[in-house]
């Protein structure tokens, strides 16, 4: 559960790939990266 796994929205984020949970229309976090 953590940036690795690309199953979550995290890791999602971390590789930068989309999916179900993270789908490629982002409201928010869209333009930010940390």
């Amino acid at each position: 559960m953590g940036r690795g796994d690309k199953k979550t929205k995290k890791g999602k984020t971390f590789k930068g790939s989309y999916g179900k949970s993270r789908p490629a229309r982002v409201k928010k976090a869209a333009a930010k990266k940390k």
